[in-house]
């Protein structure tokens, strides 16, 4: 990635996250980016770079799961000529390499303890030491930390460093699932199915039945943007007529492969205190609908009836949709709910 990619969303609560983006990328401090898998964390990360003033400097991704501790240490901050067998000649490493850019820690949470106290240093000093070597070398680098764990349980367990945490989160960057981006579901899966047609030489894309539509709309996407893309451009590609709309959403590819009790679900994001939309009838209808409407009021009734079973208490109503406080108040505000002062 060399440039600042477009991302594509509409919906209040993803243009809440990329206002805090734009407001943070000017502030080189470190920080995390969180979410979900599949949720647009890289997209994210690049984007405080590029709306940065180290746009034109490096641009260096990590991932701290794919190495060994041993190859991750000397991956980020290099190694010297016979520090261990085999390194015959010097090697730079990431650290130097993002000089006067920015180095994305992607699955920083798995980076050992050894590693990690290393990071502390560079994140609060900007000072590097390659593997054997002694030399104390100064690097200007932007850290910005990504993950989808929870940074603040693994740092009370003593799985992750309390003292790193507080450095690296001068801000948190909180990437919203594609559940909570009710608008936004139908404008993506249009995309990647216009994406899909061209790949696969086909002249015209019809559209999507109400029934497809209604899939859509009522999955709770664990997999969020990467899942749905799946599952788009497989469904387009398996589809008998592609002059009509498409009928179907195949969501589960391993369906009718395993017993029902082997199944992976991939459900564990539901949570019982939200309010679950009503299954429509599957019956593959071809059809018009507009979608637009529709998730707009379905959004008003959930908001109405979380805002009913919490006594009208926002901060609870929210957590009960799986919001946090702010993307709950604008969502009310986008539908003229708030109370009047």
């Amino acid at each position: 990635m060399d440039s600042l990619q477009p991302i594509l969303g509409e919906d209040p609560v993803f243009l809440a996250a990329l206002e805090h983006v734009s407001r943070l990328a000017p502030i080189e401090r470190p920080c995390l980016v969180i979410g979900e898998r599949g949720s647009g964390k890289e997209l994210i990360s690049a984007r405080l770079h590029y709306l940065s003033r180290r746009w034109g400097g490096p641009l260096v991704k990590v991932n701290c799961a794919a190495l060994s501790e041993t190859l991750l240490d000397t991956e980020l901050f290099g190694h010297e000529a016979g520090a261990f067998t085999g390194a015959t000649k010097r090697h730079v490493g990431r650290f130097e390499r993002a000089h006067g850019g920015t180095i994305i820690l992607d699955e920083i949470a798995t980076a050992s303890p050894v590693v990690q106290e290393k990071l502390l240093r560079v994140v609060e000093y900007g000072e590097i030491e390659r593997v054997g070597g002694s030399d104390v070398i100064d690097v200007d680098t932007r850290v910005i930390g990504v993950t989808n764990e929870n940074l603040r349980e693994l740092a009370k367990t003593g799985k992750f460093r309390a003292d790193l945490l507080d450095r690296l989160a001068f801000d948190v960057i909180a990437v919203p699932p594609l559940r909570q981006r009710t608008d936004d579901i139908l404008l993506l899966a249009e995309q990647f199915a216009l994406d899909m047609t061209k790949r696969l030489g086909r002249t015209v894309f019809a559209g999507f039945s109400r029934h497809a539509a209604e899939q859509l709309l009522r999955h709770d996407w664990p997999g969020n943007i990467r899942e749905l893309r799946n599952a788009v451009e497989r469904s387009i590609y398996l589809a008998d007529d592609d002059t009509a709309p498409l009928a179907t959403i195949t969501l589960d590819p391993f369906e009718g492969i395993w017993s029902e009790t082997d199944r992976i679900t991939g459900s564990a994001h539901q949570s019982t205190n939200s309010v679950a939309p009503k299954p429509a009838e599957a019956n593959g209808t071809l059809g018009t609908i507009d979608f637009k409407s529709q998730v707009a009021d379905f959004e008003i009734t959930l908001l109405k009836q979380a805002l009913a079973q919490n006594a009208n208490n926002q901060t609870e109503a929210a957590k009960a949709l799986d919001l946090n406080y702010h993307q709950f108040r604008r969502l009310l505000e986008k539908h003229g709910l708030l109370p009047e002062r």
